[in-house]
């Protein structure tokens, strides 16, 4: 599987990378995920009369599986490459085995099992995915070498865009730092941001890995600064889209929806040739045209023979990087809940959208709480009932909204951790920790759970490992689930990516796919199955997980839609097209990601609906999605707060080509 690929940035002249490559003979940079750290890259250096050689070691665990990569970087003693060689993980289910040789004006490439050769021109130069980040120092010293050209062709295939964004200055060792910032675009969807020193040597890189998790480099030393430049990070990735907010109609504090047919998700019925009247971001009154009066300074919006149902909701969204804003926007998602992130980065992302200097949805904060061991995941854990008060507490006092338990922590802790969210007024959702069932969970003080699968753990199997759904244990576990009022966001869409055949063809599963930014099509199109006898074999148990949604649904278990993150944005048209495929009607689905998850959340007196006095958060489909739930992938308008959005505008500002 491809990846995505990052960038250091250095800011010097040839003699001073001369005289730099002397000094660092030996340089190592420590990897994170979530601020944990969970490894390290180092490399090398040999020289000759007529060559550089950097030597590279990388490796991370995450969440115990071992991610490791070696790779070989030749270069002129004048900076230009020769070649590059790189073999190994660059997550935990993404291999990668490339090789490139520059020989004049061509160069012979190898991918996997592909070889071939192609002409290059001047200012191109190799790159095989985010890591190793070393690759990327020398890549920016050729751009610095150059004369800082807008764009540099990359091998085996694209290219990238470098530019200086500011300076930083921070403090280490009771004394000034001064940082140059850099954005690099091109090489993973969106924008990486880096900090490097004057002589040109990276001291900071903020990325995304294979599997869409952000991933900080952070040289050594200087690891105590990786929380201030995490959540610098965000505030800085967040205004790159401010310059070009693609929002219209915000001159005019009426907004009128002319036409439309509105579904009523409380109801369940729906408004034809419909008024939905917008008067400072909230709805002043929905009714039949004629019945409400339009103020004559209103702003018109044509809906005629289209569809305005609320935004959309991701009830389980990791909000990992800027660009997903504008995408979940972009595909009428106005509402997620980020379950679990980093502390000081999502905070400063909810502030800059809340603040206006971001684009993105309304983010409800879960704060992520795991066990010690070495599955563990991030750096707020607890294996005391005293570390999970002050955890919770934390995230509390930081408007954290809910409390997410993931897999390590252990059974007497869950006990704690829900107790401390509930004196507080919080609801606890999260994962089943290793060593408990859900009904152990739920019975520890859960209010929801995350994923099918957990679900799906505690239900009779057959031989082919499908449900039993008649045996007397499966029908004992739903009725649990029912009694018990839990809520279960089922994320079918990660388990559909995960189990089919990689050789399908995936616009079936997102039709969309040929629009996305192209290090994401390289990501996806071959996450799956390799082994197409493998995939048949789990057919059974992702068709069981199907069918467990609608038997939930029918149960009266409330069912909220969300994602884990999948393809940015329109995962979440998956989600709910796959819940129609289980036996609900639309309408049914639609209520899934908009009003439930507004009733599980308490806010539904605010938000959730087209009703008079609820936030106008609003979107327009060009079609209708109660006959065809494919049809509400055809956002027209986007309405957030009030604010007026061009779904296609704020597509292309992210780099989709719709």
């Amino acid at each position: 599987m491809k990846k995505l690929i990052p960038l250091f940035c250095l800011s010097i002249c040839l003699s001073s990378v001369n005289a730099q490559v002397k000094e660092a003979d030996s340089v190592t940079f420590l990897l994170h995920k979530f601020e944990q750290h969970i490894g390290k890259e180092t490399y090398h250096i040999s020289k000759t009369d007529k060559e550089i050689t950097y030597s590279v070691d990388f490796k991370f665990v995450d969440r115990g599986s071992p991610v490791p990569l070696k790779a070989e970087l030749k270069l002129t003693t004048g900076f230009e490459p020769i070649s590059l060689s790189v073999k190994g993980n660059t997550a935990r289910s993404a291999t990668i085995n490339d090789v490139v040789n520059i020989s004049g004006s061509e160069a012979h490439i190898k991918v996997d099992d592909s070889s071939y050769t192609q002409k290059i021109t001047p200012l191109t130069f190799p790159v095989a995915g985010y890591s190793p980040g070393t690759v990327q120092q020398a890549l920016l010293q050729y751009w610095k070498n150059h004369h800082q050209p807008a764009s540099i062709k990359t091998l085996p295939f694209g290219s990238v865009q470098i530019k200086k964004d500011g300076n930083d200055t921070l403090t280490f060792n009771n004394k000034p730092l001064i940082l140059d910032r850099y954005t690099v675009s091109g090489l993973i969807w969106g924008n990486e941001l880096l900090w490097a020193d004057r002589a040109g040597l990276m001291y900071c890189l903020i990325t995304n890995d294979a599997e869409a998790d952000k991933l900080e480099m952070m040289r050594e030393p200087y690891e105590p600064l990786l929380p201030e430049l995490i959540s610098r990070a965000a505030t800085y990735s967040m205004r790159l889209f401010t310059k070009a907010i693609p929002k219209t109609g915000t001159e005019s504090k009426n907004i009128a929806i002319v036409g439309g047919t509105v579904i009523d998700v409380v109801n369940a019925t729906t408004i034809p040739n419909s008024v939905v009247l917008i008067e400072n971001g909230n709805i002043k009154a929905v009714g039949k045209v004629g019945e409400i009066k339009i103020p004559v300074n209103a702003k018109i919006i044509d809906a005629k023979g289209k569809t305005v149902l609320p935004g959309l909701w991701d009830m389980h969204a990791h909000f990992e990087q800027a660009e997903w804003g504008p995408a979940y926007l972009a595909a009428g998602v106005t509402t997620v809940r980020d379950c679990g992130n980093e502390f000081g980065y999502i905070n400063a992302i909810k502030k800059a959208i809340d603040g206006g200097q971001g684009i993105g949805p309304v983010i409800l904060k879960a704060g992520i709480i795991d066990g010690k061991g070495p599955y563990a995941l991030g750096i707020i854990q607890a294996d005391t009932k005293e570390e999970a008060i002050k955890a919770v507490d934390r995230y509390y006092n930081n408007g954290f909204v809910q409390i997410k338990i993931y897999s390590s922590v252990t059974p007497p802790i869950v006990k704690a951790i829900c107790d401390e969210a509930h004196r507080l007024g919080l609801t606890v959702t999260g994962h089943i920790p290793n060593k408990m069932t859900l009904q152990a969970g739920v019975d520890s003080g859960m209010d929801m759970v995350n994923h099918v699968q957990y679900v799906y753990s505690i239900m009779k199997r057959k031989k082919d490992r499908s449900v039993d759904f008649e045996d007397s244990t499966s029908k004992a576990a739903i009725a649990f689930i029912k009694a018990h009022h839990v809520v279960i966001d089922p994320t079918l869409g990660v388990f559909e990516m995960v189990f089919r055949s990689a050789k399908d063809d995936i616009t079936i599963m997102e039709p969309a796919f040929y629009t996305l930014p192209l290090p994401l099509q390289a990501i996806f199109k071959n996450t799956g199955q390799a082994d197409p006898a493998r995939a048949a074999t789990l057919k059974p148990v992702y068709e069981s997980m199907v069918k467990i949604v609608k038997v939930l649904y029918d149960a009266g278990v409330p069912i909220v839609a969300g994602t884990d993150q999948g393809f940015p944005g329109y995962s979440l048209d998956r989600e709910l097209e796959l819940y129609v495929a289980a036996g609900l009607t639309p309408m049914q689905a639609i209520q899934t990601a908009t009003i439930t998850p507004a009733q599980a959340m308490k806010i539904d007196k605010q938000t959730g609906s087209v009703q008079p006095g609820k936030h106008a958060d609003i979107i327009i489909v060009d079609g209708n999605p109660l006959t065809n739930i494919r049809e509400v992938r055809k956002v027209a308008v986007v309405i957030k707060s009030g604010q007026i959005y061009d779904p296609v505008k704020l597509h292309r500002l992210v780099g989709f080509s719709k």
